[in-house]
């Protein structure tokens, strides 16, 4: 049962990765690895009572999926500017090692090991296309409240968690077109990602076999004719 134990790999590389470094609940990385071990806690207890091997609300799962991916890419591309993490995790000062395996974590693993998930097990064609447009509400709404939140207590401690939504230097509407390009990127990777489940469908649903699709003998489209018993 290998989606069994992809999902315990799961569950314990995002509560290894949240447990051993400092996450605060206001930025969206935590909050997406909350989401994703719990979500995959449920399906483990799900599968376990059950004996199956398909997952809880597998409508949630590509909602959980893209939420997670979010994390890794926005940390790569936007926040480490392509950095590699790898050497990180061999630094040489023991808390900085333990703090580099923490972000790779919940940053690179879990993102990694659940889009795998996605790719590799089913149920397929679950999420229909029209669920790509609430699958982006939960980060989008994120960000918003996160700028409403600065405006309403701007003496907290982290007023913007992440630099995109920081209407200091550029205003406010700099960080709306932030907002619009994320929310066009966010729905092109939910796009990619229903596009992956229809095609993996696909193929489960059509595998090649030569003794079964090929008809070595031309059809004449004319019925068969059955010969006289004798």
């Amino acid at each position: 049962m290998p989606q069994f134990w992809l999902r315990v790999l799961i569950v314990v590389a995002g509560l290894t990765g949240l447990l051993i470094g400092d996450h605060r609940i206001v930025y969206y990385t935590c909050q997406s690895n909350l989401i994703t071990l719990g979500y995959f806690g449920a399906v483990l207890y799900w599968m376990v009572c059950r004996g199956t091997t398909g997952p809880a609300a597998p409508r949630l799962r590509g909602a959980v999926t893209l939420w997670i991916v979010i994390t890794g890419l926005i940390s790569h591309f936007m926040l480490q500017n392509g950095a590699n993490p790898l050497p990180g995790l061999a630094a040489a000062d023991p808390a900085s090692r333990v703090a580099n395996w923490s972000m790779f974590l919940v940053h690179y693993a879990v993102p990694l090991l659940v889009l795998a998930d996605w790719v590799a097990f089913g149920p397929r064609r679950v999420s229909p296309w029209r669920d790509l447009g609430l699958w982006i509400l939960f980060p989008l709404a994120y960000g918003a409240t996160s700028v409403l939140r600065a405006v309403l207590f701007p003496t907290v401690n982290v007023r913007y968690p992440y630099f995109f939504l920081d209407p200091t230097s550029h205003g406010y509407d700099w960080v709306a077109g932030q907002f619009v390009r994320l929310a066009v990127i966010f729905a092109a990777l939910g796009a990619a990602l229903l596009a992956v489940d229809r095609l993996a469908a696909r193929i489960a649903r059509h595998p090649e076999d030569p003794a079964v699709v090929h008809n070595p003998e031309p059809s004449t489209g004319a019925p068969a004719k059955i010969a006289p018993t004798p």
